[in-house]
């Protein structure tokens, strides 16, 4: 079968799920090779590599690799296209990803997919586009098909592979080293899981109707083991941080799971999480567009119903 490199997502030699993710869905349709870019490889990080797949591992861990933005990962894997010709290279859509993305389509003269939510043989990408409103099948037509593959997109499956290493010099170039990264500060990570990884995800909206009222929406959340998530009329009502936010200017996310609280459903939001796999709206208004989307909906005050919610789910654990 055909080589597909995936990206390896990375945080202090920890993988990322959504490379999991990237390897088993490159398995369906090739043999994954990990590209690992930056320092912080170790025996541990090659063995969970392996577990769910990749056939070969290029390690990359210079120092300057991580030294400068984006630019260098780009040179890398160019230089791997170049090398060992792939059938397709495969990235997280996450914001740095995505610019990698469109940095290596412009180096190897090739077609770029983003956002994608599925593939399929042929390499046929699943898309959702417009906002949201439109769901396509997308193909590259010219040169290396790269594709940013969105979190949760795909359930992740162990399946050994030998996970060979190869290590690979790279030639970071003089305009490779335009941004220098000159300072990392680690941001404190709650008991929460990442909102974009989550495999459910709790969010509120303006019929919370305070800052103070959100407690309803972390108890739920909390109770799940789920990620906290935020309309942007609640971030702009600074009732809960922007980061936070979910939707076209927002993040988007796909989890199993996603429960709308207090959200009318903005065509502004929908964009950002409506390829969940299933969705479960609360609001008292029983003609909000959000009801359109879900796939079990609740016409209530959420103040009666999140909390008889959060209270069951305790007392079943």
């Amino acid at each position: 079968m055909s080589e597909i490199l995936v990206l390896v997502e990375h945080v202090e030699g920890q993988v990322k799920k959504v490379t999991l993710e990237l390897l088993t869905l490159a398995r369906k349709l090739g043999t994954p090779s990990a590209v690992w870019a930056g320092e912080g490889y170790s025996p541990d990080a090659q063995a969970k590599l392996a577990e769910y797949g990749a056939e070969k591992i290029y390690v990359a861990d210079a120092a300057e690799i991580g030294d400068y933005v984006v630019a260098p990962k780009a040179e890398l894997l160019a230089q791997l296209v170049s090398e060992k010709s792939p059938a397709a290279v495969f990235v997280a859509a996450t914001a740095e990803a995505k610019e990698i993305a469109g940095r290596l389509a412009i180096k190897i003269d090739s077609g770029v997919l983003t956002d994608a939510v599925g593939m399929e043989d042929g390499l046929l990408a699943d898309q959702s586009i417009f906002g949201g409103g439109v769901n396509v099948h997308s193909r590259v037509t010219k040169g290396t098909p790269i594709v940013a593959v969105r979190p949760n997109a795909t359930p992740i499956e162990a399946a050994a592979g030998a996970g060979a290493e190869e290590r690979i010099t790279v030639n970071v170039s003089d305009a490779a080293k335009g941004a220098r990264v000159v300072e990392r500060v680690k941001q404190e990570k709650g008991a929460r899981p990442e909102l974009t990884e989550a495999s459910i995800v709790v969010s509120g909206g303006r019929g919370v109707g305070s800052a103070e009222n959100f407690s309803v929406i972390e108890a739920l959340a909390d109770s799940l083991g789920a990620a906290v998530g935020a309309s942007r009329a609640v971030t702009d009502a600074k009732w809960y941080p922007h980061e936070f936010q979910v939707g076209q200017t927002g993040k988007t996310v796909s989890p199993q799971l996603y429960i709308a609280v207090g959200i009318s459903g903005a065509i502004q939001h929908r964009a950002g999480m409506q390829t969940a796999k299933t969705i479960i709206a609360i609001n008292k208004d029983s003609e909000a567009p959000i009801f359109e989307l879900a796939d079990f909906g609740v016409v209530g005050d959420l103040h009666q119903v999140v909390p008889q919610l959060t209270e069951e789910i305790t007392k079943r654990k």
